[in-house]
């Protein structure tokens, strides 16, 4: 007789076992399974590693001679197994308490598993006991599955009653949605970007906003993401984005798993809502799907949507490319970045060649001393600030172009507390933060050489000391500093308002990606829905690490450390290495690598 972890986790227990095997589709098959321990006290532990990605996770049912202790603990246990409906985790509860139970509200996240203490008032011989859960909250996910980070002390009560007839214990009051551990949650869940239309980008073809959200990772995880899809955007991203399906539309109710067949295309049957729309719309909602259902798996490569007993469009992967533009696909062409003359040079991105040449125009002639630099998304134009921090300029990239004027001053009084790095969206406007701490201002110039428009920034604190826009133009990157704290805020833009001579601009709902950090240093997009940071916590050593724009942090490694990190850089398009500025100057992080120097320089950025 062997042995095998059940439970998933930080509640996960050995269990004596005869048989073991895994099904093809991933189901463990247990015989000879033992009764579930009957004496213990409830505390966290250390989760196992993770699992295999086919293999599935079941919790035991309740044993008939259940003690209130393993009632408690098997539901907790049930919280983080894979079963679809948690059907496993209803059976620790009464027939009412089951039917008013909504797991699929929210889950709680908290730094280990969560403990559980009975009430000492409380005996079992009256029938009626209660348990507090406790712990410390890391972050929530809500109905819509947006992960949001949190803090502060867990508190819940859960209380049991035994039945008269049976005799058995069961919950009768429980805390609405599901509660576990960050390591079962790391394991149970995984992070998938939707993706949504700017309704502010008038051009054609639209483009894509990618709006991440949190899936059972071994439930159906298509067909989730397919639900969550066409249910609409989160709050947070709603007021900025539009969904090519129309209101009301769904899928069908007799819609089973969704999986794509042997030639990579994925059926998706809709309700009668979405019978009348035309081709141009239904391409766009086949557009969304792919790319949304690319990110998760590779193997759909075609989308066929359906409704009302007919066929209403398909899509490939090239066509969904040519009706929605997604920032990430461009390829930049080169890397720019500021030399020892203090002129614009580039090198071919991704090359191996690494002499810098100056890039065309006046800014690369070294017209002006430069200390930051910023290059247009279709590389035609670029913007930079003058050594000393005081002017902003704008200029072609074509050989021969002038200088002129600045487009803005700053009248800081120290270098560190003028303008900041500037940085471009894709509708062609530049933006800028001036950091003087008199009057710290946040701008945004049209096609980059409209007059300067204040952005107005209703919810910062602080002033803002480095920018990043994303490629869709619909969320902008901020480092907000105030006093000795510095972190790194998301927000949103939103355009309405205003005339079209004069526009109104605002950054709202801005939201803390890096919650534990005290400093944030360096930062820069790297993804559709991603940024690498450069910073440290309390106390700690400098540490560069991805991060995700609702506060989570991707399951993927981290960059190789790296010291003395002033600049960082990185493409949307991920294939592009990492560039960063440190004592070493200009150094790259190919894939799989460690960091090697490039070039001497300063200042390095991609298109953007």
């Amino acid at each position: 007789m062997g042995r095998l972890r059940v439970g998933g986790g930080e509640r996960g227990r050995w269990v004596p076992v005869r048989t073991v095997a895994y099904a093809a589709s991933g189901v463990v098959l247990l015989a000879g399974c033992a009764s579930m321990p009957d004496s213990g006290d409830l505390r966290g532990v250390e989760s196992t590693p993770r699992q295999d990605a086919q293999v599935r996770v079941f919790a035991m049912p309740p044993s008939e001679d259940a003690t209130p202790t393993q009632i408690v603990q098997g539901f907790l246990e049930a919280l983080t197994s894979d079963d679809p409906d948690y059907r496993t985790a209803r059976q620790y509860l009464t027939r009412e308490a089951a039917k008013t139970w909504k797991p699929e509200l929210s889950t709680t996240v908290l730094s280990d598993g969560p403990g559980a203490q009975a009430d000492s008032t409380d005996r079992q011989d009256t029938g009626s006991l209660s348990y507090t859960l406790t712990g410390t909250k890391v972050a929530t996910v809500d109905a819509q599955q947006s992960y949001a980070p949190a803090s502060g002390s867990y508190d819940e009560l859960v209380h049991l009653t035994k039945d008269a007839k049976s005799e058995q214990w069961r919950i009768d009051a429980v805390p609405q949605g599901v509660v576990m551990g960050k390591s079962d949650f790391q394991r149970n869940y995984m992070s998938v970007n939707k993706y949504y239309f700017a309704s502010a980008n008038a051009g054609s073809p639209p483009m894509t906003v990618a709006d991440p959200v949190y899936v059972r990772s071994h439930v159906d995880p298509t067909t989730q993401m397919v639900r969550s899809l066409i249910e609409g955007p989160t709050t947070w991203l709603d007021p900025a984005v539009r969904t090519g399906f129309p209101a009301g539309a769904a899928l069908r109710e007799d819609a089973g798993p969704l999986t794509p067949d042997d030639r990579g295309r994925l059926t998706v049957p809709l309700n009668d809502k979405a019978a009348e729309v035309g081709t141009g719309r239904c391409e766009e909602m086949a557009a969304q799907l792919l790319f949304t259902l690319r990110t998760l798996s590779p193997a759909v490569e075609e989308v066929e949507l359906r409704a009302d007993g007919g066929q209403l469009c398909s899509l490939a992967q090239e066509g969904a490319e040519t009706t929605a533009t997604r920032g990430a696909l461009d390829q930049p062409d080169y890397l720019y970045f500021v030399d020892d003359k203090h002129r614009l040079v580039r090198i071919t991105a991704g090359s191996s060649d690494t002499e810098p040449v100056p890039a065309p125009g006046a800014l690369g002639e070294g017209e002006k001393a430069l200390r930051s630099v910023a290059v247009a998304r279709d590389e035609r134009t670029a913007a930079g600030v003058a050594i000393d921090g005081k002017s902003l300029f704008v200029s072609s990239l074509v050989s021969g172009s002038s200088l002129g004027e600045p487009v803005l001053r700053s009248t800081g009084r120290t270098e560190e507390d003028r303008l900041t790095t500037p940085s471009w969206d894709a509708q062609g406007g530049l933006w800028v933060a001036d950091s003087d701490p008199v009057d710290p201002r946040l701008y945004l110039l049209e096609e980059g050489e409209e007059e300067p428009v204040q952005v107005r920034t209703p919810g910062l604190d602080g002033r803002v000391r480095a920018v990043r826009v994303a490629a869709d133009g619909v969320r902008i990157a901020l480092v907000v500093e105030k006093g000795d704290r510095s972190s790194l805020v998301i927000g949103r833009i939103d355009r309405s308002g205003g005339t079209d001579e004069r526009p109104t601009v605002t950054v709202l709902d801005p939201r803390s990606a890096t919650p534990e950090l005290e400093q944030v240093t360096a930062m820069s997009w790297a993804g559709d829905s991603r940024l690498v940071v450069v910073g440290r916590e309390q106390g700690g050593v400098e540490q560069m690490k991805y991060v995700e724009v609702d506060g989570s942090t991707p399951d993927v490694p981290p960059p190789a450390a790296l010291t003395g990190v002033e600049a960082v850089t990185a493409s949307e398009d991920e294939q592009a290495p990492l560039m960063a500025y440190s004592v070493d100057g200009i150094v790259r992080l190919p894939s799989g690598a460690q960091w090697q120097k490039v070039t001497e320089g300063t200042a390095p950025v991609y298109p953007g």
